[in-house]
């Protein structure tokens, strides 16, 4: 008995030791990233000999709380030449009433109803499509119903998209969180979407990897129209992103910037909103990589649960065994340091991204549970008719829909 806990205690330390290692990889890139990443003010706002015109496509759906905030900041660009075409994408709240009333009183502002989506389209991309549609600018600035821009935040992404020559440019924004379950979860969600789609990896062209921020990117019409414009993304949940990837795809020029101070979107509302906003990036995933989705689930799991599940045996076995026991040693050492590591990253995103208090970083075991879990339950139900419920919707996935390439 006693072979056979040192051999289950030998390979749990071993499990731990990589583990530990994958979050010190993850910490360094972090901060890396932070580091280097460009930021949108740090350029200068450049003059422009010529403005070429801006069509801003904003789809709302039920957003009467946002979208008149949204529209105020937009309306208040110093940006010379853009026009505003908001699309009220079939609200069952006060959303379209709101469009009606700003279009009527700006001339600038074209009010758009396309009605309910077609089959096979996602309702955002059958807005955004439809807002292209009418849309008569040389760019296109694609946005969200619930951010908020800075008066300089266009003319200086342009500037910047001009000076350096590029058919796209997205910002990062900065995304508040307005409840305590995104407050809790967010920082160590975000450790796995940052380093993976990182403006590090997007902006080099050695890679593969292509994102849009769908809360601010502006794209030249030209390498829209190229990439099949939203249509050619019509059953995505994720569009903005899976867009990012073929215009990447394209070898055309895309760049991500940091824009915390410029612009601010809401990633998810409630728990709810949460939990069925982190199912909408894993199901489609796994309806295309069953195989590639499932260990990567699984590896999520040993990376954010696996050290606190093991702590108390962990501690168990260092206090009431043989402290001499080298092994005993080595495990207890590596999981308290482990932890110490994820709420390290935790307390980064919170400070250098999110701008919240790093106290929900000591949150982190919860919020691995809900993230661990909800993934898990995306394998589970992944094959169920309206597996996926968005923007009051609900969306049945099927294996066709491209998402992000995992390897």
């Amino acid at each position: 008995m006693e072979l056979v806990i040192l051999v289950m205690n030998i390979i749990l330390t071993v499990i731990m030791l990589a583990i530990f290692g994958v979050w010190i990889y993850f910490l360094f890139y972090l901060i890396k990233s932070y580091k280097w990443s460009p930021r949108l003010k740090a350029f200068d706002k450049p003059s422009i000999s010529k403005y070429p015109k801006i069509s801003v496509i904003l789809p709302a759906r039920n957003e009467e709380i946002y979208i008149s905030r949204c529209i105020d900041s937009i309306l208040n660009q110093d940006y010379p030449n853009f026009e505003i075409i908001t699309i009220n994408d079939s609200s069952s709240d006060e959303t379209g009433n709101i469009i009606s009333a700003y279009s009527k009183k700006y001339d600038k502002i074209v009010a758009v109803n396309p009605g309910p989506k077609p089959n096979g389209w996602v309702g955002k991309s059958w807005a955004c499509y439809q807002g292209y549609r009418k849309a008569t600018g040389d760019l296109l600035l694609f946005t969200d119903a619930d951010t908020t821009h800075t008066s300089s935040l266009m003319s200086h992404a342009v500037g910047h998209l001009l000076q350096q020559n590029l058919d796209a440019i997205t910002v990062i924004p900065k995304l508040l969180c307005i409840e305590t379950w995104t407050k809790i979860t967010l920082p160590m969600l975000s450790t796995f979407l940052h380093t993976r789609f990182s403006a590090l990896r997007v902006n080099d062209p050695r890679t593969k990897i292509g994102y849009f921020f769908g809360s601010f990117f502006i794209i030249s019409r030209i390498a829209y129209e190229k990439v099949g414009t939203h249509e050619s993304v019509k059953q995505e949940l994720v569009e903005d992103g899976a867009l990012g990837g073929k215009v990447k795809d394209a070898k055309f020029r895309l760049k991500m910037v940091r824009g915390e101070e410029n612009i601010t979107a809401i990633w998810a509302r409630d728990l709810s909103s949460l939990w069925h906003g982190m199912r909408r990036l894993m199901i489609p995933l796994y309806s295309q990589h069953k195989t590639k989705t499932s260990l990567m689930i699984i590896a999520v799991f040993f990376l954010l649960l696996e050290p606190f599940i093991v702590m108390p045996y962990s501690s168990l076995l260092f206090f009431l065994g043989d402290n001499r026991d080298l092994i005993n040693y080595i495990l207890v050492y590596v999981n308290v340091m482990t932890i110490f590591l994820i709420i390290l990253s935790n307390v980064v995103h919170s400070k250098l991204s999110l701008y919240q208090n790093a106290i929900y970083a000591l949150a982190s075991p919860l919020a691995a549970a809900v993230i661990s879990f909800s993934f898990i339950s995306s394998i589970i139900d992944a094959k169920k008719t309206g597996a996926v419920t968005w923007r009051d919707r609900q969306y049945t996935i099927n294996k066709h829909q491209q998402q992000h390439p995992l390897n």
